[in-house]
């Protein structure tokens, strides 16, 4: 049984949503692991809580730090933004709820990986990691979900219009019975 608005074609849609979740599970290990590994170094940073310090910080270092800092924030969960909702497979759904719940869970992913962090030597809380990931989800998403949507709702409606032609084929004119009278 196939959802209602799902990517067309059964064994399409179920390939669709095995590969998103297949990237999803290899990008979030890989996330994990980046993020997530002990440090060794001969000290550590102070937590950064107040919003926007960091940023404010690294633009004060100069452009080509700045914009290499700021970048590694945006896409370290970027790709969330297009393997969610390509894990979940569905064509038809509003592109607003689509951006809020997957920027939703951007932001619950990466305030998870914040409050690991706590316990892994080396590794600091920042606040402004959390609204640079999730910032780079949202991007993501509204960079390549509407259009990919788009396209595929196009594809398999061109598909359900061949599929009907070749099912229908034509036969002529359908018989006719002559009327019978009762009998004298």
């Amino acid at each position: 049984m196939q959802r209602q608005g799902s990517i067309g074609g059964g064994s399409a849609a179920v390939r669709v949503r095995v590969a998103g979740s297949l990237l999803l599970v290899a990008h979030l290990a890989f996330v994990a692991w980046l993020t997530l590994r002990p440090l060794d170094v001969p000290w550590v940073m102070p937590a950064n809580l107040h919003p926007l310090d960091g940023i404010r910080a690294d633009l004060a270092l100069g452009w080509p730090e700045a914009a290499r800092r700021i970048g590694e924030g945006l896409a370290l969960l970027a790709p969330l933004g297009v393997l969610l909702p390509m894990a979940n497979g569905r064509l038809t759904v509003s592109p607003v709820a689509s951006l809020l719940r997957t920027a939703a869970a951007g932001a619950l992913l990466s305030l998870a990986i914040e409050l690991l962090q706590t316990g892994v030597p080396g590794q600091v809380v920042d606040v402004d990691s959390l609204l640079l990931n999730t910032a780079g989800v949202a991007l993501a998403h509204l960079a390549v979900v509407p259009a990919a949507r788009a396209r595929l709702r196009r594809r398999s409606q061109g598909a359900g219009r061949r599929d009907v032609r070749q099912e229908e084929p034509s036969q002529g004119r359908t018989p006719t019975i002559p009327r019978v009278g009762i009998a004298p």
